[in-house]
């Protein structure tokens, strides 16, 4: 029951700019949360096409390699039929200027089809709002848009997230906590604009953060921090609200696919990826190509779990949808059991419809899920090292593109190594009648 109020009371809408794309009406802010005004945003505009190959750029928070590796996962397991590639950018301490000069030689040269970027943070340069870091932030998002644009790249401008605390360790930060929110808040605005003016998506991550981390204080107490615990940088919570407002931006709908079990006939289908390979006795054998997002288990009240923040969104009913019916009940109530979870259901809620990715978080797909997740998270962090430690290094410095072409074939034994975590996974549903 707590769980469903509190996803109640996050829910919000995120969506992304494009021309002509009408505006929607997202839910009032809360009452403490009135001083920030807040554009309106649009529906998304960007749709993910078969062999898309994506560049996820941004500063620090991108470097860490944990939204990003989120994207790349549920892109990989849940989305296996669009083979679409991805790359990660993160450059820590970079602003979306410093992005502009680079975006050349260490992005548009690998040929991206699509493209998120995430800068506002270093840009608003710790401080209260001030116009001309605004202009300047303003200008170089704009170029970044046109520039992408110029490539034939679809592009997602991202907004930053908030802040928990006035960081100690940047140099020359002043001002109290909220009115660097109020701050980042308008360079979120900012952002929107240049998407419109670009007819570019917009990824609205500052409004899912702002709401989740003040209803998060409010249930679990202070030390809950959707930014992560130096007030800036978010542990897999925040990370989780991040790529939620990316996915959506990008257009993903969230159906996982589905199974039907039609009891007085002991038959079963499957659907979207998923295929019945024989049924007996209420036991259902299924073969799955598409793999639901299924990081396992965890607590929702810990600002570094996984699961905290895709509650904190309704990660699982708006993205993570693996639906299982009944159709044409006996009885009145059932077990349904999947690996080593049983749970009890309504025949009502068995013939609306169970969602298992998000009702099992101990299911037998957590196993190939997380072998997809390790292997994303293996090439991420050699892309950080193949950009900023051998390009821009010693290597680089010698020979550039002596350096990318080594590097590139290194980096191709990774992206085998994913590619080869891709397989589709048999385990059994088994449904009783009580």
């Amino acid at each position: 029951m707590m769980i469903k109020t509190l996803l109640l009371f996050f829910s919000y809408t995120l969506v992304s700019f494009g021309k002509e794309a009408p505006a929607i009406e997202s839910p009032a802010l809360p009452a403490e949360l009135s001083d920030y005004k807040l554009s309106q945003t649009p529906e998304p505009s960007i749709v993910l096409k078969k062999g898309d190959r994506l560049a996820i750029c941004g500063d620090s928070i991108t470097e860490q390699k944990q939204y990003s590796v989120i994207m790349e996962t549920y892109l990989t397991a849940c989305l296996p039929e669009l083979e679409i590639t991805s790359r990660q950018y993160g450059w820590s301490g970079e602003r979306a200027g410093g992005f502009l000069d680079r975006m050349e030689n260490d992005v548009l040269r690998f040929k991206p089809t699509v493209a998120t970027t995430c800068y506002g943070m270093n840009d608003f340069g710790y401080v209260v709002f001030d116009e001309n870091l605004a202009a300047e932030y303003r200008d170089r998002q704009s170029k970044i848009v046109d520039k992408f644009k110029s490539a034939g790249v679809r592009v997602v401008v991202g907004s930053s997230g908030i802040i928990d605390s006035v960081p100690d360790w940047v140099e020359g930060a002043k001002g109290e906590k909220k009115d660097l929110n109020i701050a980042l808040s308008k360079f979120r605005n900012i952002a929107l604009e240049v998407a419109k003016a670009g007819e570019a998506g917009f990824g609205d991550v500052f409004r899912p953060m702002l709401i989740a981390n003040l209803a998060a204080k409010k249930t679990y107490g202070e030390a809950f921090q959707v930014s992560g615990k130096d007030g800036v940088h978010p542990g897999w919570a925040g990370h989780a609200i991040m790529a939620y407002a990316f996915l959506k931006a990008l257009g993903v709908d969230g159906d996982m696919g589905s199974i039907t079990y039609n009891e007085s006939e002991n038959t079963a289908t499957g659907k979207n990826g998923h295929e019945v390979l024989n049924t007996a006795d209420g036991s259902i054998k299924v073969r799955s190509s598409r793999i639901p997002f299924c990081p396992g288990p965890g607590v929702i009240d810990n600002d570094d779990s996984l699961r905290a923040g895709m509650a904190l969104v309704a990660f699982d009913d708006a993205l993570n949808r693996f639906i299982f019916k009944i159709e044409s009940p006996k009885s009145k109530n059932y077990s349904v059991t999947w690996g080593n979870t049983t749970l009890p259901y309504t025949a009502a809620q068995l013939e609306a419809g169970i969602n298992l990715a998000k009702d099992f978080q101990d299911n037998p797909l957590v196993i190939p899920f997380k072998k997809i997740q390790d292997a994303v998270a293996v090439k991420q962090a050699f892309e950080t090292k193949q950009i900023k430690d051998i390009v821009h290094g010693e290597e680089g410095k010698e020979d550039m593109e002596a350096a990318f072409a080594r590097t590139e074939t290194e980096r191709e034994v990774f992206v085998k190594n994913l590619a080869a975590t891709i397989q589709a996974a048999e385990y059994s549903i088994v449904i009783q009648a009580q």
